[in-house]
């Protein structure tokens, strides 16, 4: 980072503790916590001091950020790329109302992040006047309870330190999840009566996944054995790459064709022979392809249920349905990210890599030919108007043979232009499906892959980063090199659609679909916005020819180390995929 960490000065020799914060701070290092992002806040000074004046701004490193939603994505993507969990802080409830969305995304999206929250005095002798009673709340974690998968208040620094070990533990234990931390001012800035140890953490590692047992596995063997067109729906997999290889064998030993999910990220090469598509919420031919197998292998699939469903709309299940996955452990039902409950036959209970490791150790193997995949229309392209597919397409161009990971990308993906040939080349959506993370996710991304030569690349709709916008300030001040490519459709265009079908279905008038969705009179400054926060603006764009040149641009600029936002100005066409599923669904 060229502008990189602030560094105190006259700090981070002695690493006695001598207040409850350091204890606090000591077990992050401890745990081998690389960052923290935060935006500062009275109720955790202790914990800051700590982190500055004793650690000395050094693992963890302090990653400032204008607001918490975006410490918290931030977080979010870097777990997505390094398997890592990364520390997040927020300032009181305050702090953890502006965050809540940010962890919602991470517990819809099964991704861990350790939140380190503060109140005020819990004992009301010691508050300040006024702005200590409205920063204290008496269950803190009530407000996000039913969205994380551990929660603790501890009260002395001894309890801190269990506190801190048992959430890492539970957070990266599969399901993973985000879990929240709240440390009392009066403990944080307590002076230690006495020595406090902080043990190493390794005896309080997270245990290895469990195996699936050998019936069901012995049971999923028989099944794909004999099978006659078998189906591999690869869902909520690692991005290491040794479990990538496997599932390649696996679906190779298995003749299998392999349909991935928009939501979760690469989960197998675009490339290969057995590849069938790419679903985003559904799609024809995954439904074609999903009806014609006899046996459907489930690795964690985010919405099994639902894509059963599309490919038998009217009648039951047409195939043995084996599902790898222990997602069933974090379901609570405050929440319905569990998704339907659906028809399975043969349940692996253990996470999907584990459950592909005992399928292969277990020998499994089919013979016989794969599905016959019906040919994908390519569409035609001209030059005008523009569409994210020309993105994909000048992106394609430009890339050349670099590194990339694309942190996040909008609708209107054409799937094949970009091929995907390792699990760090696309991460997923946020999870959680609302608006404005983007921007910090891609932030995140970019903080993550610093030290690499992979390129961080997010397609962002103009709403999504709009609401996310001042994120990337933390990549201007960190000199986080990264290219955010703006679909600039001036619209809310997926909502534009819904009041459209609401209103042909009541007899209204659909061309009223614009009021209260167009962002237009003025037009966003997309260029101006990212250059206020120093980062570089390019555009608007709105020919083809001059996105092709601009993202080469664009491109040379992120190699070089800069951190680059393009404005591209694209006709709402994208969505219509978008808007007949509506019309489906309604």
């Amino acid at each position: 980072m060229a502008n990189d960490i602030e560094r105190p000065i006259n700090a981070g020799g002695n690493l006695l503790p001598e207040f409850g914060s350091d204890v606090v701070a000591l077990a992050l290092r401890r745990l081998g916590i690389r960052y923290i992002s935060l935006n500062p806040g009275a109720s955790y000074r202790g914990l800051h001091d700590s982190l500055v004046n004793f650690l000395g701004n050094n693992e963890p490193t302090m990653i400032l950020c204008l607001h918490e939603e975006h410490a918290v994505a931030i977080a979010h993507a870097y777990a997505k790329v390094t398997g890592e969990p990364m520390a997040v802080a927020v300032h009181s409830n305050v702090g953890l109302m502006h965050a809540i969305m940010g962890i919602f995304d991470a517990w819809c999206d099964r991704v861990p992040v350790l939140v380190l929250g503060a109140t005020g005095p819990v004992d009301a002798a010691k508050r300040r006047p006024w702005i200590d009673w409205i920063h204290t709340s008496r269950d803190q974690g009530g407000l996000i309870r039913d969205f994380i998968k551990f929660d603790d208040q501890p009260a002395s620094a001894e309890a801190a330190v269990e506190s801190i070990y048992r959430a890492n533990n539970i957070i990266q234990t599969i399901p993973k999840g985000p879990a929240y931390l709240n440390f009392d001012v009066t403990l944080q800035e307590m002076k230690l009566p006495n020595p406090v140890d902080v043990p190493d953490p390794a005896r309080f590692a997270p245990a290895e996944p469990p195996r699936p047992s050998s019936d069901s596995v012995n049971a999923a063997i028989a099944a794909l054995s004999t099978a006659k067109s078998p189906v591999i729906l690869a869902g909520r997999v690692s991005r290491n790459r040794d479990d990538w290889d496997r599932r390649i064998e696996l679906a190779e030993r298995l003749n299998a064709v392999v349909l991935t999910d928009h939501k979760a990220g690469a989960s197998f090469p675009t490339d290969h022979p057995l590849y069938a598509g790419r679903v985003a919420i559904s799609s024809p031919r995954a439904n074609e392809v999903i009806r014609g197998a006899d046996v459907v292998l489930s690795l964690d699939w985010i919405d099994l249920a639902g894509s059963l469903s599309m490919a038998w709309p009217d009648e039951e299940v047409g195939a043995t349905v084996i599902n790898c996955s222990s997602d069933v452990h974090g379901h609570n039902g405050w929440t319905m990210d569990h998704q339907g409950m659906a028809p399975v036959d043969i349940h692996l209970l253990a996470d999907a890599d584990t459950s592909v490791v005992s399928l292969m150790d277990a020998g499994v193997k089919r013979d016989g030919a794969p599905i016959a995949l019906s040919d994908v229309e390519t569409p035609t392209l001209d030059d005008a108007p523009l569409r994210t597919a020309h993105i994909a397409h000048a992106l394609k161009a430009a890339l050349g043979d670099d590194d990339f990971c694309f942190v996040r990308i909008g609708g209107g993906w054409p799937d094949g232009v970009i091929k995907f040939r390792g699990p760090l080349d696309y991460m997923g959506t946020d999870g959680g499906g609302g608006i404005g993370s983007g921007p910090g996710m891609t932030v995140g991304g970019a903080l993550a892959l610093r030290d690499s030569a992979r390129i961080a690349i997010s397609i962002l709709g103009d709403g999504d980063f709009s609401m996310g916008m001042n994120a990337l300030w933390t990549a201007a001040h960190y000199s986080l090199p990264m290219l955010i490519i703006v679909a600039n459709n001036r619209s809310y265009f997926n909502d534009e659609m819904h009041q459209d079908r609401v209103a042909r279905i009541r007899g209204r008038e659909p061309a009223n679909r614009w009021i209260g969705q167009r962002i237009t009179d003025p037009e966003l400054d997309i260029v101006g916005i990212a250059e206020s926060q120093g980062l570089k603006g390019m555009g608007p764009v709105e020919t083809l020819d001059d996105l092709h040149k601009v993202v080469a641009e664009g491109l040379d600029l992120v190699r070089a180390g800069a951190a680059v936002v393009i404005d591209a100005r694209v006709t709402p066409i994208d969505s219509a995929a978008a808007a007949t599923q509506v019309a489906r669904k309604t």
